[in-house]
């Protein structure tokens, strides 16, 4: 490492900081746990993260997705902090877990459609959350409470805090890139807006008090009767988490050029989200912004992102006062663009150009992610896209049936081509009730997979036609032929061939055989 490489990775971590601050603390905030939750989870996953990580520039942090999940759990459990930490816990347990088996190298098969209707559900109900807040109210609710109160929120504004929020919005949508790219807009708009309600002097909700000292070590603990809401909310953050994180390291791929480890890097959050869970933190994950603005900046090693978990500490130890005062409303107006960065903007340029079947998974994600469970949105996603993709695989199976005349003797031969599975094989059996012979030969050569549903079709056949006094031959890879040696007695009894012209010879002399016979 040189001077010069060491400078960039510190110079990088620090601006990563401050474009992290305002972020840590409004995902505390609208986590429900509070702005120093939101900070320390910055800092000790950030910190933990980067030294241990996989991937050297990705930065972690609380992340929307990750929020909003803490969020719902501190709303389970109000006033039960210890049992929300312990949500934490065990999602840092199996997060590791995940790295162990290394999960990481699935989550690129799950299909986009999920992925979009995901995070653009998550990013409404990033929006919707901050309804209350740019209002002037201090409540916590449910998404489907404060979209079915919203006359009642109008009828009960705080417009000095509606006012404070609009002026965030303003510079967190309209500050110029030129701008931008020297100082974040969410920290122009920290500073600057609290610096306004300050001077005006304004009746509006703030973060409140912040302790200027370390966090307590906090043991998380719950009642064995809670274990399976617990459980899920920990499964769900783990699962989060690492797809958040693995989208992130993947992007870093595509920039640098870098292959990542996966496994170390899930290994890595894992650890630092159960060791969050003792000090009173809020969960996280790589964050795709913060990694980006790492890399922007010149950053190579895991040296920038411990710089950025050092330099947000320093901030809570010594800065925390000035903190304190800082509008809800402002925050809610820095989270309210991430909600719309959030938004797949990718999927939704095309959204008219893309299939029904695609459609059809991202809205339903969408809509059970913003107003149901995002657990039951991603495994109905994975539902609708297995069936979707069966659907269209049953439909490739192709099935030639020829008749071939051997000695006088008509021969029927089935010809299979792709794969044979549950959905298929019944197909097979369809074609076979067409056939006449005494003699049916099933091609299976150009099979490309064979599940164990087909092979017990196959069995149920050959019983069949053994009653009705009908030869079943099969021709098939050397593979799957050990498969149903293995597996069923009855294709012991049947003749298995290799190639279908070695089918083709035997079943000649055997028809000149019984010729000769019946002749004598």
């Amino acid at each position: 490492m040189t001077i010069r490489t060491l400078k960039n990775d510190i110079l990088a971590g620090i601006t990563v900081a401050i474009v992290a601050l305002p972020l840590a603390l409004a995902f505390g905030v609208v986590s429900g746990a509070g702005a120093i939750a939101g900070l320390y989870g910055a800092i000790i996953l950030g910190f933990i993260a980067a030294l241990l990580g996989g991937v050297a520039v990705q930065v972690s942090g609380p992340t929307g997705p990750m929020t909003v999940v803490t969020a719902a759990a501190v709303a389970t459990f109000p006033n039960d902090f210890s049992t929300v930490m312990a949500v934490v816990f065990f999602a840092g347990i199996i997060q590791i877990s995940f790295g162990i088996v290394d999960l990481g190298k699935w989550i690129k098969f799950i299909p986009y459609p999920i992925i979009s209707g995901f995070m653009c559900g998550i990013g409404v109900i990033i929006i919707i959350l901050q309804i209350n807040p740019l209002f002037g109210s201090n409540t916590n609710s449910s998404i489907i409470y404060i979209v079915t109160n919203l006359f009642e929120t109008f009828e009960n504004i705080n417009y000095e805090a509606l006012f404070i929020g609009l002026v965030t919005i303003f510079i967190m949508f309209l500050t110029p890139k030129s701008i931008t790219k020297i100082v974040p807009a969410a920290l122009i708009a920290l500073f600057f807006v609290t610096i306004l309600a300050t001077i005006l002097n304004l009746n509006i909700p703030t973060i409140g008090e912040i302790p200027s000292k370390l966090p307590d070590f906090i043991l998380p603990s719950f009642n064995i009767l809670e274990l399976s809401t617990v459980l899920t909310f920990a499964i769900t953050l783990a699962l989060l988490g690492s797809v958040d994180t693995q989208l992130t390291s993947v992007l870093v791929d595509s920039k640098l050029k870098t292959n990542h480890n996966s496994k170390k890097e899930l290994i890595a959050q894992g650890i630092g989200n159960t060791m969050c869970s003792f000090f009173g933190a809020i969960p996280g994950a790589g964050a795709t912004m913060r990694t980006v603005v790492n890399m922007k900046n010149g950053a190579t090693t895991r040296i920038s992102g411990v710089t950025h978990a050092i330099v947000l500490l320093i901030i809570a130890l010594f800065l925390a006062p000035i903190a304190s005062k800082i509008p809800l409303a402002l925050l809610a107006g820095i989270l309210i663009k991430v909600g719309f960065d959030i938004l797949d903007y990718r999927f939704l340029q095309i959204i008219r150009k893309v299939t029904k079947d695609d459609l059809l998974i991202m809205i339903t994600v969408f809509l059970l992610t913003v107003f149901v469970d995002l657990i039951i949105a991603v495994a109905a996603g994975v539902f609708i896209s297995s069936f979707m993709a069966i659907y269209q695989i049953s439909k490739n199976i192709k099935m030639k049936h020829y008749k071939l005349l051997i000695d006088d003797e008509n021969i029927d031969i089935i010809k299979v081509k792709g794969a044979l599975f549950f959905a298929t094989a019944t197909l097979l059996e369809r074609v076979l009730n067409k056939t006449k012979s005494k003699k049916i030969v099933i091609d299976c050569t150009e099979v490309s997979y064979l599940d164990i549903s087909a092979i017990f079709k196959l069995e149920d056949i050959i019983e069949k036609y053994e009653e009705k006094n009908i030869e079943i031959i099969l021709v098939i890879k050397y593979t799957h032929k050990r498969r149903l040696l293995k597996i069923g007695k009855i294709f012991n009894t049947i003749k298995i061939y290799r190639i279908l012209e070695h089918a083709k010879i035997h079943l000649k002399e055997e028809l000149e055989n019984e010729q000769n016979i019946s002749t004598k």
